[in-house]
């Protein structure tokens, strides 16, 4: 069996459900390609008396929705024939296919637990298949009353399992005896993977892989450790034959029913670096700000691909949407515009000024995705706090005032954080050590007295020494992202 990195947390308390002699009902669920099905498979292996995964809807959508019902329904009897019930008949709908589910397990005669394993649940729900009130009737009726019965269930369309599943209002309703959000790997985890991998990388090209690849491990399989990063990102985005040439399509088609509206929305919020309201969206998109555009926002941030949050000192009723996952960031800035047959775009371009920008705007995302490393290398763990941009437009009096990230800790301490991605220990000169100390008096000026203000750097190799150095209380390196938190 192959080694899984990381997911340590997760592995324990699914084998820990497995040892249970009660009814399970888990959901698994996470951003698409995270590694759902491989951490079930390498958890349980042949310890799975069942398991099927639903089509999927990229490939029915040209067929209308019967036939798409239907296609489901023979898949599931081809699983179950697969399996073990080898005169399964084909089932007539969703209702039928549970009761030969059921059928089929009665027959396991022994006193071991039924694991059951329904991957990509939210594709078998097709229109007009009735599948969620055929599940419900399953767990209700029979499933809830079997001891032995682990049923795990996966999807990568989160709001589907949010809303469908694990916020059911109906016959579902707390049903879900447990639920696991995977998240995509930290930096930690994506280096142990090329350690395992044999993959010769320094931090600071892993970072910068991080901010193409994220910490994605099903993209991150297609490194080859005999290739150099540019020759691995060339091959992987910009060659003819390139493999994840065309995923931002597939992606967004395999997890929305409305995909092209979800690429409008990312594309839209893409093109600013801080995010933007939920009025400027509406306006940008010409879009109504009511119902349908919330909730297509909820489904993003559920998914994990974009953020919520209100500036540091900003109206605490103007929340700002911000797109953070970098796979679609890294995407939408180098091959929206179909660069992709540039075989060695990315090895040509790495050094030039454009790239240099763009890994320092990817370097502060990659600081939101790390905020317990951060954290931690502060001393403050346990430690309540708000993370958020700031910004202020500036006037024909006041220059304008942007800062990365700010920690409003509930110790009655602010962080002013500032991301620099350098090659080299970044150095204070005089300049910036004026911008330092004017923003700290900016911010100490608007917030309480009791609150103190410091400055943090969060950098690559640290920070030179000189007269001004100083003025950061507090250096985040590369190896403390690099922590396993």
């Amino acid at each position: 069996m192959a080694m899984i990195i990381g997911r340590e947390k997760e592995r324990a308390e699914l084998l820990r459900l497995y040892e249970e002699k009660k009814p399970e009902f888990v959901a698994v669920f996470g951003r698409r390609r995270v590694g759902k099905t491989y951490l079930i498979d390498q958890t349980f292996g042949d310890k799975i008396v069942f398991r099927h995964a639903g089509l999927s809807p990229v490939e029915l959508q040209k067929l209308p929705a019967k036939r798409r019902v239907e296609q489901q329904l023979l898949a599931f009897q081809i699983s179950l024939i697969n399996q073990g019930y080898e005169d399964a008949p084909l089932p007539k709908d969703w209702m039928h296919a549970f009761l030969l589910l059921e059928k089929f397990l009665d027959k396991i005669d022994n006193d071991k637990r039924l694991l059951v394993f329904l991957d990509e649940l939210p594709w078998l729900d097709t229109d007009g298949s009735l599948f969620i009130t055929a599940l419900e009737f399953f767990w209700n009726s029979w499933a809830c009353h079997q001891d032995r019965l682990m049923l795990i269930v996966a999807g990568s369309a989160t709001s589907w399992m949010e809303n469908e599943l694990i916020h059911n209002k109906g016959g579902l309703y707390g049903r879900v005896t447990y639920q696991i959000r995977l998240k995509p790997f930290t930096l930690h985890e994506c280096e142990e993977y090329y350690q395992y991998r044999k993959i010769e990388m320094s931090r600071y090209d892993a970072t910068v892989c991080y901010t193409t690849l994220g910490g994605i491990p099903y993209y991150l399989n297609y490194l080859n450790p005999a290739l150099s990063l540019p020759q691995n990102i060339d091959k992987i985005f910009f060659a003819d034959t390139a493999p994840l040439k065309g995923e931002f399509d597939l992606l967004f088609s395999s997890i929305f029913t409305n995909p092209e509206r979800m690429k409008s929305i990312v594309t839209a919020l893409n093109q600013k670096s801080v995010g933007l309201t939920r009025m400027e969206l509406a306006a940008k998109l010409h879009l109504s700000s009511g119902g349908s555009l919330s909730k297509d926002l909820l489904s993003l941030l559920e998914s994990g691909f974009v953020m919520k949050y209100v500036p540091f000192l900003g109206n605490k009723r103007q929340e700002y949407y911000k797109l953070i996952d970098p796979f679609c960031l890294f995407w939408l800035r180098f091959l929206a515009d179909k660069r992709s047959g540039e075989g060695n775009f990315f090895a040509t371009h790495f050094d030039s000024p454009a790239f240099s920008a763009w890994r320092g705007l990817a370097f502060e995302n990659i600081c939101f995705y790390h905020i317990p490393q951060i954290k931690n290398t502060l001393s403050i763990g346990g430690v309540s706090l708000q993370a958020s941009p700031y910004f202020q437009k500036g006037d024909g009096k006041n220059q304008g005032l942007q800062i990365d990230l700010v920690l409003d800790r509930n110790d009655n301490v602010i962080n002013l954080c500032e991301a620099k991605f350098t090659s080299l220990p970044f150095e204070i000169d005089k300049d910036y050590h004026s911008s330092l100390v004017s923003r700290k008096e900016a911010i100490q000026a608007n917030v309480s007295p009791k609150k103190s203000v410091s400055n943090v750097l969060i950098t690559t190799f640290g920070l030179k020494k000189n007269i001004y150095s100083s003025d950061f209380t507090n250096v985040i390196t590369l190896d403390d992202l690099f922590s396993k938190s």
